[in-house]
Formats: C-alpha cells, sequence, structure tokens
C-alpha cells in the first residue's frame, strides 16, 4: 500500500520559502500571484495491507518525524 503525506506550515506561520517563491514569480512576470505557501509532498511504500492500520502507522510516523505538529499540519491519503 502507498500512502501520500502533504506537510504545510499552520495559517499564521511565517513563509520565507513561500514569500521567495511569491517574489520570484513576481520578477518573472507573473503579476498576481498574492501569496505562495511551500510544503513538501512524501510517498511512503508500506507493507501494511489493512487500510486503518496503515493510517494509523503514518499519522504516528508524521507525529513522531515527518512533520513538525507546533508549526506545520499533514494530510494523508492512502493510495
Amino acid at each position: 500500500m502507498k500512502a501520500r503525506v502533504t506537510v504545510m506550515l499552520k495559517s499564521g506561520v511565517l513563509d520565507p520559502q513561500g514569500e521567495a517563491v511569491r517574489h520570484a514569480l513576481g520578477s518573472l512576470g507573473f503579476a498576481g500571484v498574492n501569496g505562495v505557501r511551500q510544503g513538501k509532498v512524501i510517498e511512503l511504500d508500506l507493507a501494511e495491507t489493512d487500510t486503518a492500520k496503515a493510517e494509523t502507522a503514518v499519522k504516528a510516523m508524521c507525529d513522531k518525524l515527518l512533520a513538525n505538529t507546533v508549526i506545520e499540519s499533514y494530510r494523508v491519503e492512502l493510495l
């Protein structure tokens, strides 16, 4: 089973990388981009075949390693 985790900074947390991308897009002539939030996508190939167990395991991975839950939120998709 495969899982995709999307990690993003929580709203209200400054995103200097996103701001740099927004500024660069404006410099390249892409007008009208008012904001950019940058995150990361992590794809996992799991041995687990039970959907509920896989989701529980991936959420534990996020809480312990993949996301800093103080400033980041995450979304888990099982594929």
